[in-house]
């Protein structure tokens, strides 16, 4: 090259979301439309089904939105839901757990054997039992991540084995009462946040609210900083806005009966720390690593067994406290705790929530929209005096398409070159 001809300088390259950012509103639907070519639906699917089953139920009965059965429903949702929190965790690695109902069912034996027939401080026989728990899920995970046996296999020899150990617990009695006194009240469905008191659904919404811009903040300022993208503050105001729209109408609704289910106030809390365990942690990205890809994740110097091991403690240990928040529920510890389809709406809420069943991609909120679709097809259903049959083909077929938009999607992923 001649000594007069200097090359041009690199153009350093522009990362294509803070192009679309700078668009404004415009860039917003842009993109908005890019995702939805490339499969990339998020929530959405799952959203607008819960508006139209809402719609639907609310033509069919004008009570479907009365602000009592909506306490119903946020406090019924929060059993099965924590079974689904765990497996979210185990779906996200493409693999299944079959053991958590039967988990959830010995879970409840053995705090009402702690707590009633040997006396344990309630308190402490529910901190056993969650140990118990995650101890199962360790030897789940054991076998799947150290032997080798697939996790199918494995737990559902521990559906069927711990729920034989739940009849030999419960023995010839059949079923033990629990009293209405620690974690029990807390969970049972006379608790409700504050005690009924009228500011303590507006002290949550708030709570919320200020959570999120706080939070929002704290990013953006890091991601400036580092000089990555970041959100620009009218997007988190729009988000912030949203979210105050939503919290503050359900505090209004649930108020106007007795207010927050304090099950329910548990529940978004373990959303909570799961979510952020899942998205700001090394475990939640190593996670998500080895649910992409086992040989990536190998490669990238991941302990694959070790994170196995952790995700079906982490089931087993949700699984035991769903168990808790059942009992709770009817104050009864009873041979048909974690029967009947328990397992298959566990699963369910997860996959219809938006978790795929291939693994690497999903978040814990699954759980809780998930849940609202679930739970809310039962209790329309039971207003509507419908057969339990119609619920199970309904929820089936719920299932079913979200399975169906699930493959779907990845397909187009694949297609754009984006998966």
């Amino acid at each position: 090259m001649p000594a007069d001809e200097v090359p041009p300088p690199a153009v350093a390259a522009i990362d294509p979301r803070l192009l679309v950012r700078e668009e404004g509103f415009k860039g917003y639907i842009t993109e908005f439309k890019r995702k939805l070519k490339g499969g990339e639906l998020g929530s959405l699917p799952v959203v607008v089904a819960l508006i139209i089953i809402w719609t639907i139920f609310q033509v069919k009965d004008s009570l479907f939105l009365s602000s009592a059965n909506m306490v119903n429903i946020s406090y019924f949702l929060a059993g099965t839901g924590m079974l689904a929190i765990g497996l979210v965790f185990v779906l996200l690695l493409g693999e299944i757990d079959l053991s958590v109902a039967s988990v959830s069912g010995l879970a409840s034996a053995l705090f009402a054997i702690f707590a009633t027939t040997h006396n344990i401080n309630p308190w402490l026989a529910a901190l056993l039992t969650i140990l118990i728990g995650v101890g199962i899920g360790l030897v789940h995970g054991f076998f799947f991540a150290k032997i080798g046996v697939p996790a199918f296999v494995v737990t559902l020899a521990g559906f069927l084995g711990w729920n034989g150990l739940m009849l030999w617990v419960l023995g010839d009695t059949g079923s033990l009462s629990l009293a209405d006194k620690g974690p029990m009240h807390i969970l049972g469905q006379r608790s409700f946040f504050l005690n009924q008191d009228i500011a303590g659904a507006y002290i949550l919404a708030t709570v919320g609210v200020a959570a999120l811009l706080l939070g929002s903040l704290v990013e953006q300022a890091r991601r400036r900083k580092a000089g990555v993208p970041y959100r620009p503050t009218s997007e988190i105001l729009a988000r912030v806005v949203a979210l105050a729209i939503v919290a503050y109408v359900a505090a209004y609704v649930l108020n106007k009966t007795a207010g927050v289910p304090s099950a329910l106030v548990i529940f978004l809390v373990a959303l909570i720390v799961c979510d952020f365990v899942l998205r700001r942690t090394t475990f939640g990205r190593k996670v998500f690593a080895v649910g992409g890809s086992i040989e990536a994740a190998r490669r990238a110097g991941i302990n694959v067994a070790s994170v196995r091991m952790s995700v079906f403690a982490i089931s087993g240990g949700f699984a035991a406290i769903g168990g808790l928040f059942l009992a709770a529920q009817t104050y009864t510890a009873t041979l048909q705790a974690g029967q009947g389809n328990l397992l298959m709406l566990a699963i369910a809420a997860a996959v219809i929530g938006g978790t795929s069943l291939f693994g690497g991609r999903g978040n814990v909120w699954s759980a809780l929209l998930g849940m609202l679709v679930i739970q809310s097809i039962q209790t329309g259903l039971d207003l509507l005096n419908m057969n339990q049959s119609i619920q199970y083909m309904i929820t089936g077929a719920v299932l079913l398409a979200a399975v169906v938009i699930d493959s779907v999607s990845r397909r187009t992923q694949k297609t754009s070159g984006r998966a």
